[in-house]
């Protein structure tokens, strides 16, 4: 941890540290913040709200085993541990292929802040240095310009567009796929 620490602040001037660590009951208020935000819901496929007891539920009996749960939720941390930035997820994991989906969702107060790209690049470390994946993939909204640039500035390729994929009520959405490979 050390080595870390001397890490960050010789960096801090390019980007922030951050932690990535598993959930905790603590988090629930974060996550039912987060899964029950409207304007998320336009750029993932979820549409309808959690209650406080299937968050609740779903936190307790995470595994944190990604082969057995087939997903992962990290908690992403400034470098104190101590204020929550945001949430990254690894989602349809596939062991036979060694591929996940990558989800990413920073704080409205940190956003713009480098949050994003930090927890992003720890997060590729741990997929490839402790998970030994692949590759990992996102689906974006192609009018996310924010996030497309996020990730092909850590070394995502776009490859395809999907074509109408995301419906925000009134109009349809492209989505661009993109890739990371180890």
């Amino acid at each position: 941890m050390e080595k870390n620490a001397s890490i960050a602040s010789s960096c801090s001037h390019r980007r922030p540290f951050v932690l990535l660590r598993a959930m905790e009951p603590e988090d629930l208020d974060l996550l039912y913040r987060i899964e029950n935000d409207y304007d998320l819901w336009q750029v993932g496929s979820t549409n309808v709200p959690y209650s406080r007891y299937v968050l609740h539920d779903y936190i307790a009996n995470t595994t944190g085993d990604i082969f057995t749960d087939k997903q992962l939720r990290l908690i992403i941390t400034d470098s104190s541990g101590e204020n929550v930035v945001g949430i990254v997820d690894l989602v349809n994991f596939n062991p036979q292929h060694l591929r996940a989906e990558v989800g990413l969702v920073i704080e409205k107060a940190y956003r713009g802040q480098g949050y994003g790209k930090a927890a992003m690049e720890e997060l590729i470390t741990y997929a490839r240095e402790v998970l030994h994946l692949h590759q990992l993939y996102a689906l974006v909204a192609k009018n996310n310009t924010d996030c497309l640039k996020l990730f092909k500035a850590i070394g995502f390729q776009q490859n395809t567009q999907l074509k109408d994929w995301l419906y925000d009520g009134k109009e349809y959405h492209d989505v661009e796929i993109l890739q990371f490979f180890f």
